[in-house]
């Protein structure tokens, strides 16, 4: 049961359940947790695992991992691939690799690229893509490097990039994008511009979409990782993350059924908050969450009221051009819809 005199804090970063669970004096099991964007099923049983080698070296050079990422990502054959533990790690390195003199963010965005930039003190360009998402001939400076999170964060809007390319390419920018959470839309991915775009680096996290946000796995597409690879530590993966994740890569049926139930999830999600009349704006997404706008109450409010069911959404207050009036929620199983249904009616 949580103290009455306990005030959480938002949810800076989704998916910090241990917190709120101390703070709670409950176990992180009996919190429903709305904020982190992880599909609640998984694709792999952990006795599937079993057979893992544990006592040698893990493959330094992820021979079995890449192949499997060829096979699920057809559009990487013929590219460079460098895996990583986790997306954060991946941006992390890249950034540190290309050690940009500019950056462009068409923000909201995912904010770890503005924390990194910052500490590279790096000036950044900020694109405001909700409101002027192809402006990029009078915002995004010539040799910048351009990031762009598609589908977006926290809006979960999915753009055609192909002009915007071609922009970009004009102006001799490097540019990243961001595809973390394509997976759960099954909409056209930018890899099929890296074998004509040599500065296009893709970067995409696994965990999210099937489901086991502590395996940490990533990874970095482009033409040529040569030298960024020359900089990185041997054994960034264990056994253990590259096998759970090769297992992943080959359940198609996951991949199918996913897709389909983050479609009929987001539409059951989409209702529940419609129906409550708290809402002046429910933002389309096509991935597993929805990004909100209260309308008469404040985030404090909200919050209040749900946790008193030990539900935790994502304030966006401290996303580039947004405010605590933005909320987000994951998409969640139907035994969490049922939670957030209740806690809103109770």
């Amino acid at each position: 049961m949580m103290p009455e005199t306990a005030t959480p804090p938002h949810a800076l970063h989704g998916g910090n359940i241990h917190a709120f669970a101390q703070q709670w004096q409950c176990e992180t099991t009996d919190i429903t947790d709305f904020s982190a964007n992880i599909n609640p099923y998984q694709a792999v049983s952990l006795p599937l695992c079993s057979t893992v080698d544990y006592h040698a070296y893990a493959d330094p050079d992820y021979t079995l991992l890449k192949q499997a990422l060829y096979q699920r990502y057809p559009l990487l054959v013929g590219q460079d691939i460098e895996p990583f533990n986790g997306a954060s790690a991946a941006i992390f390195a890249l950034l540190r690799f290309l050690n940009p003199s500019h950056a462009s963010l068409y923000a909201p965005l995912y904010l770890e690229y503005p924390r990194l930039l910052t500490q590279q003190a790096c000036p950044i360009t900020w694109v405001n893509r909700l409101d002027s998402f192809n402006t990029v001939h009078t915002e995004v400076p010539r040799g910048s490097t351009v990031i762009f999170v598609n589908p977006s964060t926290p809006d979960g809007q999915y753009y055609p990039l192909e002009s915007l390319l071609e922009a970009w390419a004009a102006r001799d920018c490097t540019v990243i994008i961001d595809e973390s959470f394509l997976d759960f839309s099954g909409l056209p991915s930018a890899m099929a511009y890296l074998a004509t775009y040599p500065k296009l680096y893709i970067i995409k996290s696994l965990t999210k979409f099937y489901g086991c946000a502590g395996v940490r796995v990533g990874f970095i597409a482009g033409q040529d990782l040569h030298n960024l690879r020359a900089h990185e530590p041997a054994w960034k993966l264990s056994s253990f993350d590259m096998y759970y994740i090769q297992q992943a890569l080959k359940n198609q049926l996951f991949i199918q059924q996913t897709q389909q139930e983050t479609k009929d999830y987001r539409q059951q999600l989409h209702t529940i908050l419609a129906n409550t009349g708290l809402f002046k704006t429910l933002y389309p997404s096509h991935c597993n969450f929805l990004l909100t706008q209260l309308a008469h109450i404040n985030i404090e409010q909200l919050e209040q009221q749900l946790h008193a069911h030990k539900i935790l959404v994502r304030s966006c207050h401290n996303f580039h051009f947004l405010d605590s009036s933005f909320v987000r929620f994951a998409v969640k199983s139907p035994q969490a819809l049922a939670t957030l249904q209740q806690a809103f009616t109770a």
